[in-house]
Formats: structure tokens, sequence, C-alpha cells
């Protein structure tokens, strides 16, 4: 069984019209919701065993408020350009590229190709709002499968909605 989270950032600062996207922080809304859905998964006992993150700061800094809460170490945080201003292909040869030792696999990144790949993968999943996550069940040894194989089960929480 493989499961895949993918985390759409939590809300960002647009205060500074001059900051370069991919430096552009959380705002106050932002450094409160990520901790809030870190912390439901981790009631339900959720430990990743690999996160990977967009190297945006945003998305970035969603990630490591996460593995605070997931007790995994944030200088395991594996960056990969692959998921900044990408394709949801993209998004998906990264998943494909994951060790088939690793069952249950973070990525934090942007929309709109996280709700893209969301979407692709369950078509029930329509929109990922900021700092949502959607949460892939797949009866697969192979991270290779994903995409080809539908998943067992998919669901999708917010910060306003669980």
């Amino acid at each position: 069984m493989k499961t895949l989270f993918l985390v759409r950032h939590a809300k960002s600062s647009r205060d500074d019209p001059a900051l370069p996207d991919k430096e552009r922080p959380l705002n106050d809304r932002g450094r409160r919701d990520a901790p809030k859905m870190a912390e439901r998964l981790a009631k339900r006992g959720v430990k990743p065993d690999v996160i990977v993150s967009s190297p945006a700061l945003r998305a970035l800094a969603t990630a490591e408020l996460f593995a605070g809460k997931l007790d995994y170490d944030v200088k395991d945080i594996v960056v990969d350009q692959r998921l900044y201003a990408a394709a949801p292909d993209d998004l998906l040869a990264v998943v494909h590229g994951l060790s088939d030792a690793s069952h249950r696999v973070m990525l934090f990144g942007h929309n709109p190709e996280m709700t893209e790949l969301a979407h692709r993968l369950s078509s029930k999943i329509v929109d990922m709002p900021t700092c949502a996550v959607a949460e892939f069940r797949f009866d697969t040894r192979s991270w290779s499968r994903v995409g080809e194989d539908a998943p067992v089960e998919a669901t999708l929480s917010s910060p306003k909605r669980s």
C-alpha cells in the first residue's frame, strides 16, 4: 500500500510586490493553518517516510511546519525544483521516481498543478484551497503505478473543512 499526500502551500503574503515569487513568505493565516492541518494528520498517526517540497519559501515553510508536528526531521525534507512552476506531469514524474521502500510520501507545492494532479488521480477533487491536503491510498507496491492505477481511497481536507 502506498499513500500519497498532496499539500498545497499555506496562505502566503503578497505585501511586498517587489519580492520575487519564490521568496514570498507565509502570512499570519498560513502560519496558523499549516500547524493546524499537520496536527489533524498527527492525531491520526500519520508519519511520512519522505517529504518533498518545492523550493519556494511559502511551500518549504509549510513543509517545515508540517514536519515539526509529524515528528519528521526538517533537515530531511527533500527540495525538488520540479515542484515549482510545474505541470501535473512533472509532479507525477517526481512520484514515479520515489523509492518503493517509502510507503507514505508528502509533496508540498502550488496551484494550479496540485489541484490538477489531485483531480487526475480522483475526479471527485476539483479544488484545493490553500493548505489543503489531498490523501490518496493506492493498492500497489510501486510508485510507478500511481496515475495508472486508481486510488482505493481519496480524501480532501482543508483548514475550513475536515
